[in-house]
């Protein structure tokens, strides 16, 4: 398959190695004058920590082409995977140009961290063409990839191509700005500049917090799973009714109901030892890098 990838900024760059990695033909565009020079220090660099990959960082370089327009990158191509400035009106253009020149078949994706599909694509002649496909950064390494798009059709076929790529590609069913990931991370951080402000910690005691407690757990099992199992043999249900009344009672009825779906509380036994041998090896690996320095 030929990619196309327009825009070679860190995450574009990032892309480039991974497709290249995965035995794609990458065609690479960016007005930046070092554009040839980024291309081949990025997968020189990156290349080893894709994982799984063995291979030789320059054979995948024989696979990269440099090109000078969005046009040229784009013809022929059967996926493109936009990575420019967060600026609305840029897109716009951008994506309608990329429809005009693109072939018909091909996925039309963006790695736009915070914007819509429907304002991105407002311009083009078939909208629904355009899917999120909004990585973790760096793409390369964190396997996480949201997709956001009007068409099922379209959502359906950019799955399949980022799962092809290794990524655990989740559907996100409703447009909002930042998706989900970063809205999550937002939230958080707004409580970490609050609290280091406050004088309640420092910034280094912080982050060794939430490096050794929240961010080995949700490194295993998400926030639901986690309180899920933490709730005993009750689950999820028991500890909203205990620990959470800010929670309104019928949210919380919904959902219990829901996780124990998902969850089967039979299972939680099994589950919270894989959770616990997880956490154990993270830490262990932690314990371990910590050593080498």
């Amino acid at each position: 398959m030929t990619v196309a990838v327009v825009g070679a900024g860190t995450i574009g760059l990032s892309w480039t190695t991974l497709m290249l990695a995965k035995g794609h033909t990458v065609r690479v565009t960016d007005p930046r004058p070092d554009l040839s020079e980024a291309v081949r220090d990025a997968v020189r660099e990156f290349a080893p920590t894709v994982p799984g990959f063995a291979g030789d960082a320059e054979e995948l370089l024989s696979r990269v082409e440099i090109v000078g327009s969005v046009e040229e990158a784009v013809d022929g191509v059967q996926a493109v995977q936009e990575n420019g400035p967060e600026r609305l009106e840029f897109k716009q253009d951008l994506f309608a140009a990329i429809e005009k020149a693109a072939p018909d078949s091909a996925l039309l994706l963006s790695s736009t961290s915070g914007l819509t599909p429907s304002s991105m694509s407002s311009r083009m002649t078939a909208p629904q063409r355009l899917v999120v496909g909004h990585p973790f950064n760096p793409p390369h390494l964190l396997p996480l990839v949201e997709l956001v798009g009007s068409s099922d059709r379209e959502v359906a076929r950019a799955k399949e191509f980022y799962l092809s790529l290794g990524k655990v590609a989740v559907v996100v069913h409703q447009e909002i700005r930042g998706h989900v990931a970063n809205r999550l991370q937002r939230v958080l951080f707004e409580e970490c500049v609050n609290l280091v402000e406050q004088g309640v910690v420092s910034m280094t005691e912080l982050d060794d917090i939430v490096t050794n407690s929240v961010g080995v757990r949700w490194a295993t099992v998400g926030p639901f799973l986690a309180f899920h199992l933490g709730g005993g043999p009750g689950g999820l249900r028991h500890m909203m009714s205990h620990l959470m009344p800010y929670i309104p009672s019928d949210v919380q009825q919904r959902l219990a109901d829901q996780a124990e779906t998902v969850y089967p509380l039979a299972q939680n036994e099994s589950r919270a030892a894989r959770r616990d041998r997880q956490q154990l090896g993270i830490i262990s690996l932690k314990e371990r890098d910590d050593d080498v320095r």
